[in-house]
């Protein structure tokens, strides 16, 4: 398994950033198939050959991400994409 974390910080205050994480998350569900399911401040994400956890925090958000063997050999169009989506979010 090949494990992806990316972290940004932000100034928007926890509520501000769980607003938008909750934005991301139903639109990245959508056009992944992505089952994401909130616990407090963290949301758990899964898919066939994915299972990570989006933590939002006063200052930063956390993405860590494990990817099975099919998609482990596109990690890093993988991550590009999250720290792209992550900073357009967090605009």
């Amino acid at each position: 398994m090949t494990q992806i974390s990316v972290e940004r910080k932000h100034a928007l205050g926890r509520e501000a950033a769980r607003a938008k994480a909750e934005s991301l998350v139903h639109k990245l569900s959508s056009e992944y198939d992505l089952k994401a399911t909130w616990n407090g401040d963290r949301v758990d994400v899964e898919r066939s050959g994915a299972k990570g956890s989006v933590q939002i925090n006063d200052d930063s958000i956390r993405v860590e991400l494990k990817l099975g063997m099919m998609l482990s050999m596109m990690s890093g169009t993988i991550k590009s994409e999250i720290e792209r989506a992550l900073d357009k979010a967090l605009a």
